[in-house]
């Protein structure tokens, strides 16, 4: 089987690691893959070795930007119909709503007979409710048209299935839902249900927010629950840890706080550090106000690290709450500082939520359920 891959960035994001991984999967099974891709910049990190690694065949569009731009994008369009007339792959599979619109008008136009194949898989949601009226209108009747021109969706979680239904971009039947995937073996480890102690003497909590510097992430949010916080945890510190275009503006919300002491924004931690870096967190915290799935809560609590986050697109399929972390609200920082607390505080919360937490990931968002899912899927659309 021939696949093309075509993606916007690949930056150090859950849509690139999920595609990048799933290259490699399928060249190991023994297929010829190939991955189109854009232009790779700016602060968020690179997953460019991670896809030279993989053994498929790169291929970067320099046309291929995020930003809309009308120009280019047709451009683009051009470019990427030249990359499947040379390729001529049974199944060109888009992420990234950018690429997906772009990409999926390319194939429709390269079609012959029903061939190659197409599907798109939906990542996190382009629209949401903070949008101006005006760009979510576009981006829905954009995603509409799209999805006309495939053969077929996959959503990362029901939630996103569900979103793109209630807006009548595609039917129901036309999705499959595969989570993304992650390597549960490089993070996996026995919970620790306590804060870490040295000879029985308590210390205070780490609280981590690991994402992109990016106004949805909500940073400004923990910064804004930490007095709350610090009020029953007098010694605790925030950690942000990721880069992005928000940096500055983050960097001044941090430099506003009257706790600044107490919150330190590292930069981007190499990937294979990242077991650790979760494992030196007693709370991971995703007060996102925008999440498809969150590889970021799965890595959590593969490594054995408590979650708390907001209720909000995909997360509570990861962060079930009561049984693998705390919900809240999204918006509501005093409930978010009341559920830090009290994660960070009980014990057996911390245990009950990470066993069952990880459990949780085993069955449902290893890497090989979705390789395996995805390869399926393939064979099922050919036949």
């Amino acid at each position: 089987m021939k696949i093309l891959h075509v993606i916007t960035r690949l930056i150090l994001g859950g849509a690139q690691q999920n595609t990048v991984m799933s290259c490699a999967a399928q060249v190991a099974a023994g297929h010829d893959v190939h991955l189109a891709y854009g232009p790779i910049h700016g602060p968020e990190g690179s997953l460019l070795d991670e896809a030279q690694s993989s053994g498929a065949t790169l291929h970067e569009i320099s046309c291929l930007v995020r930003p809309v731009r009308p120009v280019r994008d047709f451009v683009c369009q051009l470019a990427l119909r030249r990359l499947i007339a040379r390729v001529r792959p049974d199944v060109i599979h888009t992420h990234s709503s950018k690429a997906g619109i772009v990409g999926r008008a390319a194939a429709h136009a390269m079609r012959r007979d029903g061939q190659p194949v197409v599907l798109h898989t939906v990542h996190g949601l382009p629209f949401h409710p903070r949008q101006k009226r005006m760009i979510h209108d576009l981006f829905i009747a954009a995603e509409k048209h799209a999805a006309r021109q495939c053969d077929h969706l996959v959503a990362i979680t029901d939630a996103m299935a569900d979103a793109f239904v209630d807006q009548n971009i595609a039917p129901r039947d036309k999705f499959s839902v595969i989570p993304s995937g992650v390597d549960l073996e490089r993070f996996g480890r026995d919970p620790d249900p306590s804060p870490a102690s040295a000879g029985g003497a308590k210390r205070a909590p780490t609280l981590g927010l690991v994402a992109r510097l990016d106004p949805l992430k909500g940073h400004r949010d923990l910064i804004a629950a930490l007095p709350r916080i610090l009020e029953t945890l007098p010694g605790a510190r925030v950690v942000f840890v990721g880069d992005g275009f928000a940096r500055i503006s983050i960097e001044k919300a941090i430099a506003d706080s009257p706790h600044a002491d107490r919150i330190e924004l590292k930069n981007l931690v190499p990937f294979d550090a990242m077991p650790a870096a979760y494992r030196d967190l007693d709370v991971c915290v995703l007060p996102s106000y925008q999440e498809g799935q969150s590889r970021v809560l799965v890595e959590a609590l593969a490594a054995g690290c408590p979650i708390v986050a907001y209720d909000v697109g995909g997360i509570p399929e990861v962060c079930i709450d009561e049984k693998t972390g705390l919900l809240v609200s999204v918006g509501d920082t005093d409930a978010l500082a009341d559920a830090v607390v009290r994660m960070a505080t009980d014990a057996a919360l911390r245990e009950r939520t990470v066993v069952q937490g990880q459990a949780h990931v085993r069955e449902r968002f290893s890497a090989e359920k979705m390789n395996r899912e995805l390869l399926e899927l393939y064979e099922r659309l050919l036949a």
